[in-house]
């Protein structure tokens, strides 16, 4: 994991196009939760805190699917790819979580860093094709279909509330805390 300092902090514009604010904020998210899982070994990254299961490792894994199911279900409408592919999910709805704890650290780092450049590429092909208000493929049993600016807005969300779960997951291992990037 290349270290993030404040100098290459992801930040959103101050007064930029609705596109660059959106995608600012979430490629600070994206850093957040790399910086928190930065630097890690299979013990730091398999940590609880609490009576939670959620692990550093297993927010890594879950994110990684949420990156691929997003942009394929809804932008695309179709299956996500492997590992995902091949999952139960009905009978193994937590797989995600669960199951990175047999991957090392660099597996699981490399699985979300994946995922992540599958989503900017589509996001960055669906922007040269037009603007946030592009509906995506999938049609819902109402007939509704997702616009671009809404499956990044709740990308947005998912990280958000999973860096507060980081926070206090890394905190537990290590003592690092804070928001802001590593200086």
């Amino acid at each position: 994991m290349t270290a993030t300092t404040a100098d290459t902090w992801p930040e959103p514009p101050l007064a930029g196009t609705e596109a660059e604010a959106v995608l600012g904020a979430l490629e600070r998210q994206r850093a957040t939760l790399a910086w928190k899982c930065s630097g890690l070994d299979s013990p730091g990254l398999q940590a609880t805190v609490g009576a939670s299961t959620i692990t550093l490792g297993g927010l890594l894994k879950h994110l990684a699917h949420v990156e691929d199911s997003h942009f394929a279900r809804l932008w695309l409408n179709t299956a996500a790819g492997a590992p995902w592919d091949s999952v139960d999910w009905e009978s193994t709805p937590d797989w995600a979580y669960r199951s990175a704890a047999d991957d090392t650290p660099e597996q699981l780092l490399a699985l979300w860093r994946e995922s992540v450049a599958r989503s900017r590429a589509i996001v960055a092909e669906a922007l040269d094709a037009g603007g946030l208000d592009q509906l995506g493929a999938y049609t819902t049993r109402s007939g509704e279909r997702p616009n671009l600016r809404r499956i990044l807005l709740d990308l947005i969300e998912e990280y958000a509330r999973h860096a507060g779960h980081a926070d206090l997951i890394r905190e537990s291992v290590d003592g690092l805390t804070g928001e802001d990037p590593p200086r």
